[in-house]
């Protein structure tokens, strides 16, 4: 019988975050079932629901520990909720390093040998190394998103000015030209907290003995061919995503109503839009994409959320008990009642996104949503809001070419007549041949994740080099 080996993990208090990490040790889980893993979460204030109900789904050999939450008052309230959950993770880590110390000596549990982390928890790995345990962090973004991390403090050093003032696209190693304004938006001010947190994070790195990245062979294989070149372990195990029969919430009165509404209309017919879990538009910006999707005489569905001048006001679960629809634009739901239909707040997007009456889909390009549209064969338009989105919507649109950009005019906004003109070009498929390419990439994603699929193996090499380090150790 094989010796169990035992792995913590460590997430951040964002669903995305944890949703997919969650996954992926399941993925773990199913191709080396003589692991323990034990889930860590830092927690801002309490738990987040919709966590809580992926952990319902999990097999007796992964268990989970919530650390003492941080408050949220405690933390500074001018900065940005991702800056927010940075700063939470490092005030638990005391509590991170007195809870791995206790799983290093526990008696009831397999002796702990290796930490898997994520990317904005990385100070974990400092407390790895004091325990002699094996590190890897899962990267939950893209590989050229993990490319930028690791190339980052050297382009901090290249170039001394702010990245959106550089003139020329930069050549991250591996990926499609860039330019600095693209970057995300911790990567714009040198003199800023946000600024210093990634850079710290970027150059902790080197700490990892390896990368398990949420992406595959044939999306980003260049990429990956030149993290390798640069002497980096990576292993790509994706696309890992949400399976909606397990853990999307069913039943309540909105999923059955938007279910039943798309089981009226006809063949890819319906254009789909919604910004994720933690994406919101200004009330301005709101107003014109509802007119937009008016003009454009598509069938639409909706997920809308009240509006905010914070494109990531909804990042940490933010509840706002405003009613989203009493924001439209009057009349628009009387108008449009036989045209579309507007659900507030959440839907079961894997189940919407695998209907067969969708033809497009408006996403605010995190990465979880990107890869649902691309693994249930859905042309995109990108919209990105926050994070590394940008660099998102740059490979979608310039590296694999499988979604449409809006234009923004010169007060960032993007106006009605551009957003009707955009979704028709990609409802119609005017030749520009996106419809094509998803359905290549997303049969491509299909063969990763094979029994002998690049990302299978991938998920199975790295099981097999821990054991084999373990049985060295």
């Amino acid at each position: 019988m094989a010796k169990t080996i035992h792995i913590a993990v460590i997430s951040i208090p964002a669903f995305s975050h944890q949703a997919s990490i969650i996954e992926f040790t399941k993925k773990l889980i199913h191709h080396h079932n003589h692991f323990h893993i034990t889930i860590i979460f830092p927690t801002i204030d309490s738990p987040l629901q919709t966590t809580l109900t992926l952990l319902k789904s999990l097999p007796p050999n992964i268990t989970y520990i919530f650390l003492p939450p941080i408050p949220k008052i405690s933390l500074p309230q001018n900065l940005s909720p991702a800056v927010q959950i940075q700063l939470a993770v490092s005030q638990s880590m005391p509590s991170f390093h007195t809870t791995i110390s206790s799983l290093c000596s526990s008696s009831s549990t397999p002796p702990l040998v290796a930490l898997i982390s994520d990317p904005f928890a990385n100070e974990s790995l400092e407390v790895a190394k004091k325990f002699n345990l094996l590190s890897y962090i899962y990267f939950p973004p893209s590989t050229m998103t993990l490319s930028l991390f690791i190339h980052f403090p050297s382009l901090h050093e290249e170039i001394s000015c702010e990245f959106r003032d550089h003139n020329e696209a930069i050549q991250i190693p591996g990926c499609v030209p860039i330019h600095g304004i693209d970057l995300p938006e911790h990567f714009q001010d040198r003199t800023s907290l946000a600024y210093d947190l990634i850079l710290q994070r970027c150059k902790r790195f080197n700490l990892a003995d390896g990368f398990l990245v949420n992406s595959f062979m044939k999306m980003e294989e260049n990429t990956l061919k030149s993290l390798e070149e640069h002497k980096c372990s990576v292993f790509l195990v994706g696309p890992i995503i949400q399976n909606g029969s397990n853990n999307e919430s069913k039943g309540s009165d909105s999923d059955l109503e938007c279910l039943r509404w798309l089981e009226k209309q006809p063949q890819k017919s319906v254009f789909y839009v919604s910004f994720g879990s933690g994406g919101t538009l200004s009330q301005e910006q709101v107003n014109e994409l509802a007119f937009g999707l008016e003009l454009s005489g598509l069938r639409f569905l909706w997920i809308l959320r009240a509006p905010s001048d914070s494109s990531n006001e909804a990042y940490l679960g933010a509840k706002n008990d405003d009613d989203p629809l009493s924001f439209l634009p009057k009349g628009f739901i009387e108008r449009t009642r036989k045209q579309g239909l507007v659900v507030p707040n959440w839907a079961p997007q894997t189940q919407i996104l695998s209907h067969g009456s969708v033809g497009g889909f408006l996403t605010h390009c995190g990465w979880n949503s990107v890869l649902e549209s691309i693994v249930l064969g859905v042309p995109m338009i990108a919209w990105p809001l926050f994070a590394e989105q940008k660099m998102n919507a740059i490979l979608l649109c310039d590296g694999v070419k499988v979604a449409m950009r809006l234009k923004f005019n010169d007060d960032s906004l993007v106006e009605r007549d551009e957003i009707a003109k955009v979704v028709k070009g990609l409802m119609d498929d005017d030749g520009n041949g996106i419809r094509g390419r998803i359905e290549e990439l997303r049969h491509d994603a299909f063969d990763a994740l094979k029994e002998d699929g690049s990302s299978t193996r991938a998920i199975c090499q790295f099981g097999n080099a821990l054991e084999s380090s373990v049985n060295k150790m």
